[in-house]
């Protein structure tokens, strides 16, 4: 047991914002065995944890609160999709990310709203609003932590497709 919980430590610290299911699959365990391990990674402090948008996301304990919220957001395509055109372009209008990253306005509002919520993104006073990144150096920095998995793209996927049906 040693051995696997010290797979689990290395595996969150190597991928930060790893979620819950992807512990397991990455790792080969089973889904009791990801559970406990990281249950006790977590009451012992060697990783902390942060439910966002219905998933847990596991960290190493030296990310504070907005940069594991960041990540947490990194690792989804379609907050990914907008955090990157925003620290590429700059300040833009949420019609414009919807264009741009072929996005329903509803769907580019949600994703907007939890990241708005989260600190990560700001919302400009005038009109028309414009959104920009609340923290644009940190949130370069984090991009280089992230790099999504083929499994977290195709969940990402389907979320959109089913998005997409309800427009």
């Amino acid at each position: 047991m040693p051995d696997t919980r010290a797979r689990v430590r290395r595996h969150v610290r190597d991928t930060p914002g790893v979620h819950f299911n992807r512990v397991s699959r990455d790792l080969d365990i089973a889904t009791g065995q990801a559970q406990y391990h990281l249950r006790r990674l977590v009451r012992d402090d060697e990783v902390a944890v942060e439910r966002i948008g219905g998933r847990a996301h596991y960290f190493d304990p030296t990310f504070d609160p907005w940069e594991r919220r960041a990540l947490a957001f990194l690792r989804r395509e379609t907050a990914r999709g907008i955090l990157v055109r925003l620290h590429a372009a700059g300040p833009t209008r949420p019609a414009e990310l919807a264009d741009e990253l072929d996005l329903a306005r509803s769907t580019v509002s949600w994703h907007v709203s939890n990241l708005v919520e989260s600190g990560i993104v700001e919302k400009s006073d005038d009109r028309p609003m414009r959104l920009s990144l609340a923290r644009p150096e940190r949130t370069a920095a984090l991009l280089d932590e992230v790099s999504a998995s083929l499994p977290d793209r195709i969940v990402d996927r389907f979320v959109r497709t089913v998005d997409s049906l309800f427009e």
